[in-house]
């Protein structure tokens, strides 16, 4: 008999809670973050081992770009819940945009802890896009004395091919684009293009057309074709 008054005095809770993970998460969808905020801080406040809240929290200030607030976030995540990929690799990103705010000494010391970060998102889980998109631009944007290669790039490269052959050919494209091999990078694109069909494929050759090849009419006309096809 206890047991059903128990659950009785925890309903009204669970269901305020609900209620307010609800609210919460249409006022963020709509970006009014600072409405937000107070619904996942009432439900932290009252349960501070709700995952989604606290994961909210940290999406919240990473747009707000208040980034030691969402890696606090994210590194209580990461602590909690060990095996979810998705919250390695939110904590790697916020570090990496921390980096990129501070002086070049210390974002050389936060370079292991970015690395580590997406390669355990990567490792945690063998379809995690996001991770494998975050490494090899990583490893591209890093100097080699720490640790940048084209080879670890195309790693990574590889995998995205093996999970999502759009991304993989986008990614590939975005190598080639780097070290200002144009044409192999138009490939890439172009196969990206045929094989997503999507929005980003045409722009990332149109892009490439426009502000690296300098051929505006033919970036024009690869935007028209993707409006044609929409209609």
């Amino acid at each position: 008999m206890k047991q059903w008054i128990y659950i009785g005095l925890f309903v009204p809770f669970l269901s305020w809670s609900q209620g307010d993970l609800g609210k919460g998460v249409q006022l963020f969808e709509q970006a009014r973050y600072e409405e937000a905020k107070p619904y996942f801080n009432g439900i932290v406040k009252e349960d501070p081992d709700n995952g989604k809240a606290i994961e909210y929290l940290g999406d919240i200030a990473a747009h707000q770009q208040r980034w030691d607030e969402a890696i606090s976030r994210y590194q209580q995540l990461k602590v909690r819940y060990p095996k979810n990929a998705e919250y390695y690799y939110k904590y790697g990103g916020a570090m990496a945009m921390k980096a990129k705010s501070v002086s070049k000494f210390k974002a050389l010391g936060m370079i292991g802890d970015i690395e580590d970060a997406f390669q355990t998102a990567a490792k945690l889980n063998p379809k995690h896009i996001e991770s494998r998109w975050a490494l090899v631009v990583l490893y591209l944007e890093l100097p080699g004395i720490v640790g940048g290669s084209e080879k670890k790039a195309q790693r990574y490269a590889d995998e995205l091919m093996a999970i999502s052959p759009v991304d993989g050919y986008l990614s590939k494209g975005h190598i080639a684009e780097y070290f200002k091999r144009y044409p192999e990078a138009e490939k890439y694109f172009i196969k990206a293009v045929q094989i997503g069909q999507s929005k980003v494929t045409y722009q990332r050759l149109a892009d490439l057309y426009k502000n690296k090849m300098k051929m505006p009419e033919k970036a024009k006309q690869t935007l028209d074709l993707y409006q044609k096809k929409k209609t």
